[in-house]
């Protein structure tokens, strides 16, 4: 993308997504192509069966929003943007975790929801996507940031949502604590427990006691 059409992206969606209109997508040119880039872009990745294939495709597509979004973040005043919000869940399904949550802190405050193709709302969406990528970086034995959970957390603390969703968050922040901060990790995984007895942490729950419990100093005046 050449410089000019880059700052022609950050100018119209600044200047688009400023605009007071209350409903309904903002109605300009410059939203308009986006919206017919992005329209050729899903059917270029409903070609794809593969998950990982996709997860490729949006990575490679992805810098051409870069413009768009930036704009968006710097000169929006929460007006509804369906660009802006795909970009959200393509940056979660290509490993972009701090974009996604870059545009999720701008976006979960205003109120913006997600385009009609998304049966969740943002911050459900957010949370949910989140933690399915720790998990299936725990499974596979990847490493996966304990911020990003922890920030994710933050951001959605306060929205409503599935008691499942958040409990699979917490869980997931909970085992990605554990070794550092086993005392709060607990704290995390007792609250899961709660929200959502089926969210399996019980044996998780019972490992990282005994742990503590081995690690405790003997008691004072105790004899070999």
């Amino acid at each position: 993308m050449s410089h000019a059409r880059a700052h022609f992206q950050r100018a119209s969606a600044a200047k688009a997504s400023a605009l007071a209109v209350e409903d309904g997508p903002v109605n300009c040119t410059a939203y308009e192509m986006m919206l017919v880039k992005l329209a050729e872009d899903k059917r270029r990745l409903k070609q794809v069966q593969s998950t990982e294939g996709k997860a490729e495709v949006k990575r490679q597509i992805l810098p051409d929003y870069a413009p768009w979004v930036e704009g968006a973040l710097q000169g929006g005043k929460g007006q509804p943007d369906d660009v802006l919000m795909t970009v959200l869940m393509w940056r979660i399904d290509a490993g972009d975790y701090s974009g996604a949550l870059d545009i999720a802190e701008y976006a979960l405050p205003h109120g913006l929801p997600l385009p009609d193709q998304f049966s969740r709302t943002t911050a459900t969406a957010v949370a949910e996507e989140i933690a399915d990528a720790a998990k299936r970086a725990r499974d596979g034995k990847q490493p996966f940031e304990l911020q990003t959970l922890t920030y994710t957390a933050e951001l959605t603390d306060k929205h409503d949502m599935p008691d499942q969703v958040r409990a699979k968050l917490l869980k997931e922040t909970g085992l990605a604590m554990a070794e550092a901060e086993p005392s709060a990790a607990l704290e995390h995984l007792r609250r899961a427990q709660q929200l959502h007895g089926a969210v399996g942490v019980k044996k998780d729950i019972e490992r990282i006691e005994r742990a503590i419990k081995n690690s405790a100093p003997p008691p004072t005046g105790s004899q070999a």
